[in-house]
């Protein structure tokens, strides 16, 4: 099964470690330094289409190499969706 990011970016569910608010949780030093260590290390993956990314989601290392997703989506739509069956 898969978590439709936004922008037709696809994750497995299997794969997802976690769903974020960017908002509250970087207000975290750590927070901010692991998404910096995974930018520098090209571990990101935009999927937010341009738009100011309202969520992020920890992935498994995907075959892409990224880590982190970040999506315009709020983190309670994606924790919906990743609740429902199937392809959402």
């Amino acid at each position: 099964m898969y978590l439709h990011l936004g922008n037709d970016n696809l994750v497995r569910k299997r794969d997802v470690i976690g769903v974020f608010d960017l908002d509250v949780s970087s207000q975290s030093h750590l927070t901010r330094a692991f998404l910096r260590a995974a930018e520098q290390s090209g571990g990101v993956l935009d999927a937010s289409g341009g738009e100011l990314p309202k969520s992020f989601v920890v992935c498994a290392a995907l075959e892409t190499g990224q880590r982190v997703c970040l999506s315009q989506l709020n983190a309670s739509t994606l924790l919906r969706r990743s609740e429902g069956t199937g392809f959402e």
